[in-house]
């Protein structure tokens, strides 16, 4: 263990002197740091394929351009937020960002399939460092109450409509390929280097609006941290890989059980170290312990709508890549609506009660995404739902849900710790959401795998028996025009089949929020340690 107290100084030397800040660019600045992040999960999704064309990599490869961001984001998430704790929110803020910067600049200059990987991992390692540290600055920057809970709702709608965002900006910057000094830039390269210039100009904007915390003397736990890195990454790569290789794949299984066996690893040691990166009280508040759980729950099922329901408008209903990223923009509207609700109802209304109602709300949708139309006949009619009647009133329900969940919970699970272990809690926060994001996506891309390969092979049946009795056959541009309608088809029929499961896992997230989620309103107004409560 590396041993930081030597050479620390005293808290109120360390940490930025009080001064007043205006409070509105400190929420502007760390909502486009966290915007910035978030919406980088899915910003390249859409130019993916300009990317493979570009840089010659293979179908096989080409899911790391947006793995490897998740892997080394979710992976580090833990480690960034102890970092923050110990040395300080805003240095690790900054450092974050500048990192994030650089490694999108070389993303965007990427000329190989190597640089552009090993620069994607990179992004990852600054998201990881800057969001959790994002997060923190909140309950160090804004007071309990009002304010805080205002800031809360931004960050959560940040957090929420990042991805949807994402492929808005993406499908923009994708179709774009403007002249700079008589060089053209190809438009996916620009989802990269957008970063640039906003990463390095939030870090350099932080000390004139964000206050100092204080750094906290202790020991950075190194074995821990070796130990809940690796046991996340191989935990995440799982999840990951069975999302598209299945649960039997070799690889995934060996990569799942070596994580959990690194992870209990990682436990032995916490429990055992004078300052563990993970202190296991924080998991000691039910009401944390719950916002963890539903944080968890919530965005497996977010995630992987976004996942569906963008190939769905794509491939099914035709949509250009922009088209269908204007298609998700009542998301982002729904969500900043829902937010701006829970943040003034909070104020009044336990917990529970709005981020449960959002729960069942975004249940709601996933189970109207499941009733989508689709034909199994032999042969398959073109059966395409409507924008208006089949999708808009369930983003909507699904975005206004998920404003109501996000902020309650993020406060609850923040609140009242340590001054010195809110940078580890936020960085727990994060965890789950991203790993449960990639457990979600792995579990629901199954249960669709599973219906496109039955439905599949009845379809390949049904043509066999049609071609063994005879009569007139089809020309072959018509055979080609069937297999793709038999493939939309299925592919919206095993659509519905994740979209049910994921109703089922909100409304798993919505019992655990409406059992266990019973801290009162009046406490979310207080500041200090768990159990001390103003009266």
């Amino acid at each position: 263990m590396t041993d930081v107290s030597r050479n620390a100084q005293p808290p109120e030397a360390v940490a930025t002197p009080p001064r007043e800040l205006n409070l509105t660019w400190a929420l502007v600045l760390i909502s486009i740091a966290q915007l910035m992040v978030v919406l980088d999960a899915t910003i390249a999704n859409i130019a993916l394929p300009y990317i493979q064309k570009d840089l010659a990599i293979s179908q096989a490869n080409l899911q790391w351009v947006v793995t490897g961001y998740a892997l080394a984001f979710g992976s580090l998430l833990l480690l960034g937020g102890r970092l923050g704790d110990l040395y300080g929110r805003r240095k690790v803020f900054m450092a974050g960002l500048g990192i994030f910067a650089v490694a999108s600049l070389l993303g965007g200059m990427a000329t190989t399939e190597p640089l552009l990987l090993a620069a994607r991992g990179l992004q990852g390692l600054g998201a990881a460092l800057a969001s959790p540290a994002a997060l923190a600055l909140i309950t160090t920057t804004f007071p309990a109450g009002p304010a805080r809970n205002r800031a809360f709702a931004v960050y959560a709608a940040m957090s929420g409509a990042g991805a949807a965002v994402g492929l808005i900006l993406g499908g923009w910057l994708t179709g774009t390929s403007p002249e700079v000094l008589g060089v053209v830039v190809d438009g996916w390269r620009l989802t990269f280097l957008i970063n640039v210039p906003i990463g390095l100009a939030a870090a350099a904007l932080a000390p004139r609006f964000l206050n100092e915390s204080e750094s906290h003397p202790g020991q950075l736990d190194l074995p821990g941290a070796v130990t809940g890195t690796l046991g996340l990454l191989g935990v995440v790569y799982g999840l990951s890989r069975a999302g598209t290789e299945g649960w039997g794949d070799g690889l995934t299984i060996a990569s799942l059980v070596v994580g959990v066996v690194v992870l209990v690893v990682f436990g032995l040691v916490e429990s055992r170290v004078e300052h563990p990166l993970l202190p296991f009280r924080i998991f000691t508040s039910r009401t944390r312990a719950s916002s963890f759980v539903a944080m968890f729950l919530a965005p497996a099922a977010m995630f992987a709508m976004f996942y569906f329901l963008s190939q769905y408008i794509q491939n099914v209903m035709g949509y250009s890549p922009l088209k269908a990223g204007v298609a998700f923009l009542p998301f982002t509207v729904g969500i900043v609506v829902g937010a701006g609700l829970a943040s003034n109802l909070v104020n009044r209304i336990d917990p529970r009660f709005i981020s449960g109602v959002g729960t069942l709300f975004a249940a709601g949708a996933l189970f109207g995404f499941s009733t989508l139309p689709y034909d199994t006949t032999f042969p398959a009619r073109e059966v395409t739902g409507s924008y208006v009647t089949d999708i808009l009133p369930f983003i909507v329900m699904m975005s206004f849900g998920m404003g109501l969940t996000f902020v309650p919970v993020t406060l609850t699970a923040v609140h009242h710790l340590r001054s010195e272990e809110s940078g580890i809690g936020s960085g727990v926060l994060n965890t789950a959401q991203q790993v449960g994001g990639a457990l979600g996506l792995a579990v629901l891309a199954t249960v669709a795998t599973q219906t496109f390969t039955d439905r599949g092979k009845e379809f390949a049946e049904a043509g066999a028996a049609a071609a063994q009795a005879g009569g007139p056959q089809p020309p072959p541009e018509q055979v080609q025009q069937l297999q793709l309608i038999a493939q939309h088809q299925i592919f919206t029929e095993g659509s519905t089949q994740a979209f049910l499961v994921g109703a089922f896992l909100m409304l798993a997230a919505s019992i655990v929020i409406w059992v266990f989620l019973d801290v009162p309103h009046e406490e979310l107004a207080t500041d200090g340690p768990e159990g001390v409560v103003a009266h």
